[in-house]
């Protein structure tokens, strides 16, 4: 985490799905370089424990809820007076091809993913409208460039989130609203979710291997740092003229 980001110092910034794996990332990240970060997710236990450990506040939030969003927003312009930036990172990932996807599966991954980054754009909007501009990041995946056929359904998510960005992007753009919009798209990364694929799809244990280190890069598997600094990047100042853009963070995986 060394390496200040010029421009994030003092920011007022959201990150969802920051109890665990990348979002904690970004939320410890983003504290370590002297940003506001309030940290939301639906682990309330874990969230409230990480939250004290790195200095941020935390609120409970089922991003699928959309009168929630509007609480958020509201206990954040209580406590700040203002929003600068926002990273829609809750997310879910169920194994399932087109075959086997049940509808279940399909509602509640569309209603975290793209339902949850709808409303908190538009919510954040709203406020960073009257902050006078801001930069939303929204978490995709390189499974929104290739699709990935066992994540159908998050496939299928992330794509939809890649289209929205872009149309967000144009929008804010077109309106001289001072807020940018772009979306990052990881590949595999140490994180809870990567672990269950290998384990579930090839049976692989990353977490039971001696040297977890020398497998992971043996893997190609990067680090949740490596995605938050791409987040740290887009949320700075440093970044803006980067708008509407697919920021990719896989060492080539979907070059090759």
């Amino acid at each position: 985490m060394s390496g200040a980001v010029s421009g994030i110092e003092g920011k007022v910034i959201v990150v969802t799905g920051a109890a665990s794996g990348l979002g904690f990332a970004d939320a410890r990240l983003l504290a370590s370089q002297g940003a506001h970060v309030v940290m939301t997710d639906i682990d309330v236990e874990r969230g409230s424990a990480l939250a004290k450990e790195i200095g941020a506040i935390f609120l409970a939030h089922d991003v699928s809820d959309e009168d929630r969003w509007g609480q958020v927003m509201l206990d954040v312009e209580a406590k700040y007076g203002r929003l600068d930036g926002l990273v829609n990172n809750a997310g879910v990932a169920h194994i399932a091809n087109i075959e086997n996807t049940s509808s279940k599966v399909w509602r509640n991954t569309m209603a975290i993913h793209l339902d949850g980054t709808f409303f908190g754009c538009q919510a954040a909007i709203k406020l960073m409208k009257t902050s006078g501009g801001g930069s939303i990041v929204n978490m995709s995946s390189t499974a929104a460039l290739i699709g990935i056929p066992d994540y159908l359904a998050y496939s299928a998510a992330k794509g939809g989130i890649r289209s929205m960005t872009k149309a967000i992007a144009i929008h804010c753009r077109r309106e001289r609203l001072k807020i940018r919009c772009n979306s990052v798209h990881p590949g595999s990364i140490n994180t809870p979710m990567v672990h269950h694929a290998l384990k579930e799809l090839v049976d692989v244990d990353l977490g039971a291997m001696e040297d977890q280190e020398k497998a992971r890069l043996s893997m190609g598997i990067g680090e949740p740092d490596d995605v938050a600094h791409m987040v740290a990047y887009l949320l700075s100042d440093v970044s803006k003229h980067v708008n509407g853009t697919e920021m990719v963070v896989d060492n080539g995986d979907t070059v090759v």
